[in-house]
């Protein structure tokens, strides 16, 4: 269905219907809950145990939701109780790791986007003898912070799947939004387009958590600089913003972005946007609770030390009629 841009294997997950209940900072939600553990079937004759996951999800970013979706669904046949939270700023996100620590929780999932801020909150947690896994951002740090595993995708090698996307469609002049500063993720996802893209690359950084300055900072560029063909945004939200960006700036360029959900594919079926990357949130949550499920029972680790690759995997008009149901029931 997808033109797959590594040649990692893409591991795959039952889709179940989880009505487990859980905590969001983020994505429309506002109050931090604990899953009750059941999901409509029978879940696992294991002892219960409780997980949390602590993001760098910014107010209103569908990606988390999606996140969120797969790891109830695993929590609900796993016998686990499910708790999230999240804080944009790396602060904040130590900070709620350093609560479930001491909560004892007895397992954690967290995101590396600012890894130094994080580090020492990890290093307590491991030193407490909770096994973490760390998801979506911060892979080449995982390892070293004392994680089990790392699932998620390769962030430079997504990078370079763009740029050599861009340059298959004959592109000249990319200009790539950066929503967060000093996220490492999305530092190294506009570093990869940079490398493999044969025309010129400029970053512009934007407010991630001011939708009409982030649009207007993108319109403004566009007016200003009338030979861009190219937008590449590094989140699903950002996308339709560029699209009311580069209609303002009367611009012509092509937007594309990074992640999926039900917007982009309608974007993608109208014609508004040109491609998109997948990296699949939903296994993201999916596999990252059924990993510490199994080290629990079994003292399994996946990956064999390696990251868990979920994507990339990039995403056209072509493959709107397999994705729509998916992302309408959001999980995908």
């Amino acid at each position: 269905m997808r033109t797959t841009r590594t040649a990692a294997a893409l591991l795959a997950a039952a889709a179940l219907t989880a009505t487990a209940a859980g905590c969001s900072s983020s994505g429309g939600k506002d109050s931090e809950d604990a899953a009750n553990g059941s999901g409509g079937g029978r879940p696992a004759a294991t002892r219960a145990m409780t997980v949390a996951m602590v993001t760098h999800s910014g107010e209103g970013d569908t990606f988390w939701d999606i996140v969120q979706s797969g790891a109830k669904a695993a929590a609900a046949k796993d016998n686990v109780t499910f708790l999230y939270a999240a804080d944009k700023e790396g602060k904040g996100q130590a900070a709620l790791i350093d609560s479930y620590v001491a909560k004892k929780v007895h397992g954690l999932i967290v995101t590396l986007a600012k890894p130094e801020a994080v580090k020492a909150s990890v290093a307590k947690a491991v030193a407490a003898g909770i096994p973490v896994v760390t998801i979506n951002s911060g892979g080449p740090h995982s390892k070293a912070f004392g994680a089990i595993t790392h699932i998620g995708q390769d962030e430079a090698v997504a990078g370079e799947a763009v740029g050599e996307e861009l340059t298959a469609r004959g592109r000249k002049k990319a200009l790539c939004v950066i929503h967060e500063q000093g996220n490492v993720s999305l530092e190294e996802r506009c570093a990869g387009v940079k490398k493999t893209f044969k025309g010129t690359v400029e970053n512009l950084g934007v407010e991630g958590t001011n939708m009409p300055a982030a649009t207007s900072a993108v319109e403004a560029k566009l007016q200003a600089v009338k030979d861009i063909d190219a937008v590449v945004t590094l989140g699903a939200p950002f996308a339709a913003a560029s699209v009311k960006a580069r209609q303002g700036a009367g611009s012509r360029a092509e937007i594309n972005t990074f992640d999926l959900n039900a917007a982009v594919v309608a974007q993608l079926k109208a014609g508004q946007i040109g491609f998109a990357v997948d990296q699949q949130p939903y296994l993201q949550g999916y596999l990252a609770v059924d990993a510490l499920w199994l080290h629990e029972d079994n003292l399994n680790v996946i990956g064999g030390g390696k990251p868990v690759l979920t994507g990339p995997a990039l995403v056209t008009e072509k493959d709107v009629p397999a994705l729509e149901e998916l992302t309408a029931r959001g999980t995908r």
